[in-house]
């Protein structure tokens, strides 16, 4: 899915949490149903680590919590309780973003797609979700 590159502000509920990331303004956004994110009904897109900046005191505000593998580090605010945005599993090398939390404005499209939490591995290799945290660089100039 390609689309301009934007930068994109967001954060947490009551706003301690505030974070900006580079990414296209069409997302596409993962529907999840492992344990965690179907209680939470966290529906996230996925960028590289590099893209992702949290912004002033917000490190205060978060905690986080592991379970199972302890890849993944779920954070949320201490204050409001939202995942803004956390490690995922799939993706240690990248941050995966709660769509609903970015300020509104520069979302164009959100296509959702199912990741099948409950048979990770399975869905991990069926899915391609690995390459969402690598960079992608543009093709040379002249090239396709």
């Amino acid at each position: 899915m390609d689309s301009e590159t934007v930068v994109h502000n967001g954060g947490c509920h009551c706003r301690n949490v505030r974070w900006r990331v580079r990414a296209p303004t069409s997302i596409v956004a993962w529907d999840c149903n492992c344990s965690d994110c179907f209680m939470r009904k966290n529906t996230h897109f996925i960028v590289p680590a590099e893209r992702f900046e949290l912004l002033g005191d917000s490190r205060q505000f978060l905690t986080t919590y592991t379970f199972g593998s302890h890849t993944a580090k779920h954070t949320f605010c201490k204050v409001c309780g939202i995942t803004s945005f956390y490690i995922p599993r799939s993706n240690p090398d990248g941050v995966a973003v709660t769509f609903r939390c970015v300020d509104p404005g520069t979302l164009t499209h959100v296509e959702i797609k199912y990741f099948d939490g409950r048979n990770w591995d399975s869905s991990y290799d069926q899915t391609g979700i690995a390459s969402l945290s690598k960079v992608q660089n543009p093709p040379a100039e002249g090239s396709k």
